[in-house]
């Protein structure tokens, strides 16, 4: 039998040089913590350093695909003897007898056709790689390209995805789970398939107690423990925030040259928070289907913290929170009465809740008939129609729109009788700017997500500095205005949204036809603008913005305050910006272009610095 394999491997064309190893370059987004929000660029990332790992991940992957990895010269001509047996009795080439050394040639060099042949190619190729390479190189390359299921490739993608964790951090059982995967990534998905996982884990176990890697006790130890399986990503909902900021990286730096990092201002943990407050508020509408959701938060100064857009990104990645233009509703009232208030109104002051017509138009209540006299103040808690149209009639509706745009909505106001019910598109990101300054002391910020773009060793690239913030709005318009806006919370129709021991403010919203639902809502130093709707512009079944977006709100901020510097609303300045920490090379990581004697190593010219560029407003 033997010597049919070094026959076949005699019948294989002579091969020149080894193929150069190559891979296009990743840009990798981290949460302001470090955390891995996402990869953008190429598929595969750096071969993994294995003496940072871990001794029981490699060993759970030797013990059950290749226990002579460290003996054999490429191939293990036993294994293969056996394979090519089974090969003839069932009449076409099997998967089995490959080396971890085959399998890696195999995935950077050759398709994925099962032949005699192909695996003589393989024994070829892995001899070559044997010869180039030392053990852990090998096998570091192979931990970096081997699929995992679920879109992970690469040990560092898949521990991520299934374990919300570096591959450095990985259990013993976690380890041997992630090793049990290779024989097939989808019936031994941990997410998908936990049962077959389960029992191919046991094996491993018993594969590594076998060759000594670990003892029996630790064995039942590691049986005895119950990793958390992420079902989804835990990073899964921050992929529209990744996107958003990849266009972004390209506009700055262009293609990227080599391996690059950026830094971002989003909480992940928050980020997590805000995707689960979501999916647990559209599952409990019930209608012809589920509708879509988006949410964004930004600290004082516009840094995101979270930033959702949409339910399921894997189903759809069209990104709601920049993208969705829809109808604010009265979530745009707070604009009507801020240019109010600045023109002399006070929230004391009497109006009255009584049947209104402006150049033709009638507008109506939510809630049948009319209140009579009311103050300011109440008529924006309960969100009375007639009186927002009035007032923005009487102030002057180009006045409304100035003070709109003054405060960071971008997109093309009406200024027919009708806007002061909100009848302009807005996007979820303009409304959390706008009212970031409600919850700031007055200041227009500037919604930004990428504090830094540097390379893995450290050369910072692009960086965006400390945040500015500009007067926008001025006292005792402000004050009055977020009084008015915590009678909403308090008393008002955005109720739900209450979380006790915080100072809450902010706006439900709902277009007439039930086509969107908002709040938006803030404390002191964090802004968070939820909208729910359809993308067809179906109509939600009867849902107002205090119901389902109101606690869907709460459902994020009870989470987000907890993790997030917040103070009670402030009635002036912002609070002081927090500097960035000093940029260092990430501990163990090799330069992304090294020398070309090791895997992957092919040099190539850094992109140079871009210019500083101008102070964000």
């Amino acid at each position: 039998m033997l010597g049919l394999v070094a026959a076949l491997s005699l019948n294989v064309p002579t091969f020149g040089p080894l193929p150069a190893i190559t891979r296009d370059p990743q840009v990798i987004y981290m949460d302001r913590s470090g955390a891995v929000l996402g990869v953008r660029g190429g598929r595969f990332p750096p071969p993994v350093n294995i003496a940072g790992l871990p001794p029981y991940v490699p060993a759970a992957f030797i013990a059950i695909e290749d226990r002579r990895f460290y003996s054999h010269a490429g191939f293990d001509p036993m294994g293969i003897a056996r394979a090519i047996v089974t090969d003839l009795g069932t009449g076409h080439a099997a998967q089995g007898g490959s080396t971890i050394t085959q399998q890696l040639a195999k995935n950077l060099f050759l398709s994925s056709n099962r032949t005699l042949e192909r695996k003589g190619e393989e024994i070829v190729l892995a001899t070559q790689l044997e010869r180039a390479y030392s053990k852990n190189q090998i096998l570091g390359l192979y931990l970096s390209r081997m699929y995992f299921g679920s879109g992970a490739y690469g040990i560092e993608a898949a521990s991520q995805r299934f374990f919300n964790k570096s591959a450095t951090h990985l259990t013993l059982r976690e380890a041997a789970m992630l090793a049990g995967v290779m024989k097939s990534p989808t019936n031994y998905n941990p997410a998908e398939q936990p049962e077959n996982s389960a029992a191919r884990t046991a094996l491993v176990l018993d594969a590594m107690v076998e060759t000594g890697a670990i003892t029996p006790a630790q064995r039942v130890k590691a049986l005895a423990s119950k990793p958390r399986v992420w079902k989804s990503a835990a990073n899964g909902p921050a992929q529209y925030f990744v996107d958003w900021l990849d266009a972004q990286t390209k506009a700055k730096i262009g293609a990227p040259k080599q391996d690059l990092i950026v830094d971002t201002t989003l909480d992940l943990p928050a980020e997590t928070a805000a995707g689960a407050a979501l999916s647990a508020g559209v599952a409990r509408v019930k209608g012809r289907e589920e509708p879509q959701a988006a949410l964004v938060s930004l600290d004082g100064f516009g840094r995101v913290r979270a930033f959702v857009g949409g339910t399921d990104y894997a189903k759809s990645s069209y990104d709601r929170a920049i993208d969705a233009h829809r109808q604010a509703g009265s979530s745009w009232k707070p604009f009507v009465y801020l240019t109010a208030l600045e023109a002399g109104r006070t929230p004391d002051m009497i109006v009255v809740d009584e049947p209104v017509t402006i150049n033709g138009w009638s507008p109506v209540n939510f809630e049948p008939g009319n209140r009579g006299p009311i103050t300011l103040e109440t008529a924006l808690a309960e969100s009375v129609n007639t009186v927002a149209a009035r007032l923005a009639d009487e102030v002057g509706r180009p006045r409304v729109a100035a003070t709109a745009q003054r405060l960071g909505i971008t997109t093309t106001i009406n200024t027919d009788p009708a806007m002061a019910l909100g009848t302009s598109l807005v996007t979820p990101i303009d409304m959390a700017t706008a009212y970031d300054a409600f919850s700031n002391g007055g200041y227009r910020v500037q919604a930004y997500g990428m504090e830094r773009i540097r390379t893995f060793g450290g050369q910072v690239l692009f960086q965006h500095g400390a945040p500015s913030v500009i007067p926008a709005i001025a006292n005792p318009p402000l004050s009055e205005l977020d009084r008015m806006m915590r009678t909403v919370v308090a008393s008002g129709t955005g109720v739900r949204a209450k979380i006790p021991g915080y100072d809450i403010a902010g706006k439900t919203g709902t277009t007439s036809d039930y086509k969107d639902a908002w709040f938006c809502g803030f404390t002191g130093g964090l802004t968070t603008v939820v909208w729910l709707g359809h993308d067809d512009g179906a109509p939600l079944p009867r849902i107002v913005g205090g119901a389902v977006p109101a606690e869907m709100w709460r459902g994020y901020m009870t989470a987000a305050v907890k993790r997030l510097h917040v103070q009670a609303i402030p009635f002036g300045p912002p609070m002081t910006a927090v500097p960035l920490p000093p940029v260092t090379p990430l501990p163990g990581a090799p330069p992304p272009m090294a020398a070309p004697t090791t895997p992957e190593g092919n040099t190539t010219t850094a992109p140079e610095p871009p210019m500083a560029e101008p102070p964000m407003m």
